[in-house]
């Protein structure tokens, strides 16, 4: 398996740990009688800040890894690999990785920024892998 796929793997178990942080939060109210279990409304705020965070992050996750997965995916499809190609994902992960812990940890104005620099960190990333696929 390929540098890029293995890094697609930790972004979907990144994932899947996020939604698991969210279901341990969800399950430990409703067991200490905290919150019924109808108390979680799809899209709307609920819970405490870091909580909501934490549901923010991980939609987050869910919005980017189609993206990312699309083009790991077409790179391991035609056989394309290069070490430029391989190192732009780990920096994606890492930088996905990153903006989740920044978004859970803080709402501030600077936690933003920094955000928001691993976005565009991410975005640079999977637009210049995608561009190596679409010039061969």
């Amino acid at each position: 398996m390929t540098a890029s796929l293995h890094c697609l793997m930790g972004f979907v178990y990144w994932t899947v740990f996020l939604v698991l942080c969210i279901a341990t939060v969800r399950i430990s109210q409703v067991a200490t009688a905290k919150a019924a279990s109808g108390d979680f409304p799809a899209g709307e705020k609920h819970g405490g800040d870091m909580y909501w965070r934490l549901n923010r992050a991980h939609a987050n996750c869910l919005e980017n890894l189609p993206i990312f997965a699309a083009v790991v995916l077409v790179a391991a499809a035609i056989g394309y690999g290069s070490d430029l190609f391989d190192n732009l994902a780990r920096v994606f992960v890492f930088a996905r990785v990153g903006q989740s812990l920044v978004h859970i940890a803080s709402a501030s104005e600077a936690a933003v920024s920094v955000r928001f620099a691993m976005y565009g960190t991410q975005v640079v990333c999977v637009v210049w892998m995608a561009l190596q696929l679409s010039m061969g």
